[in-house]
């Protein structure tokens, strides 16, 4: 049966036949789900949240009053064909959200877990956002953007299309990125440009005192040391090869767009 018996739906709201809404889900008054929707068990939509078609949520998301999930994308390229917005589980999204899927045909947007999206922003087609990350009041995440795991993006930050940003990466308030954001340290200025580790950050995340120190060396080497891209990365490979200063010298390597400057 694609309604779940335990679910609990509002007279008012418009719910298709053919969505599948999973055990224990509630959706409030004016909500509208279109067909090909899928909702997770103990999923809650809130007043006026419109799901639309080719959309997947997870389990126990709370999805906030006037949010629209799986938008078209805004890209004039988009010719109708079938895309998807794929949403995990425990994630919070906040009022006057949109989240658009995939523009090409069969690509996708990708939500992870643990979430905490505030409100009135926007995450454009084909972005991948990973788990337990923060993106704060009226930000704006542009088309096929990479958003790592644990990464804290601040109010009124707009991120320019195909840029990525490392994990446990905190971006200061209205903030413009438009170059890729190594992992583990903290951003901010219009023009972005780093300042330092994001100390809080890794404290909340449990790094050890040597963690971080390993992290300070590889920063500096990175940043102050006046040294050419591939030979301070080297340096960082030979002197203080962790796992996280490992991670920070794989992404700097894979960045396209090329990553900011101190």
């Amino acid at each position: 049966m694609p309604i779940d018996p335990s679910a609990v739906i509002a007279p008012t709201a418009r719910v298709h036949p053919d969505a599948e809404i999973g055990p224990q889900v509630r959706i409030a008054d004016f909500c509208i789900v279109e067909q090909d929707v899928s909702i997770g068990a103990f999923t809650r939509l809130e007043p006026y949240v419109y799901v639309k078609r080719w959309t997947t949520l997870g389990e126990h998301n709370e999805i906030s009053a006037h949010t629209v999930l799986g938008t078209d994308p805004l890209d004039k390229n988009f010719n109708g064909d079938r895309s998807y917005l794929i949403v995990g589980n425990h994630n919070k999204i906040r009022e006057h959200y949109t989240i658009s899927r995939g523009t090409q045909p069969e690509s996708k947007t990708v939500i992870g877990n643990g979430n905490y999206i505030m409100t009135s922003g926007h995450i454009a087609h084909n972005s991948t956002v990973g788990s337990n990350t923060v993106i704060a009041s009226c930000a704006l995440v542009a088309g096929h953007v990479d958003i790592e795991d644990q990464a804290f993006i601040s109010g009124g930050v707009v991120i320019h299309q195909y840029s990525k940003i490392g994990r446990l990466a905190m971006v200061g308030g209205n903030t413009r990125v438009n170059s890729d954001l190594p992992p583990y340290f903290m951003y901010t200025d219009f023009n972005v440009a780093a300042k330092g580790l994001n100390i809080v950050g890794l404290k909340r995340a449990g790094f050890t005192v040597a963690q971080v120190g390993a992290l300070k060396q590889a920063y500096k080497l990175l940043f102050r040391s006046g040294l050419k891209l591939d030979e301070a990365l080297s340096r960082i490979e030979t002197e203080v090869p962790t796992e996280h200063t490992l991670h920070v010298v794989r992404f700097v390597r894979a960045s396209k767009r090329g990553i900011c400057r101190e």
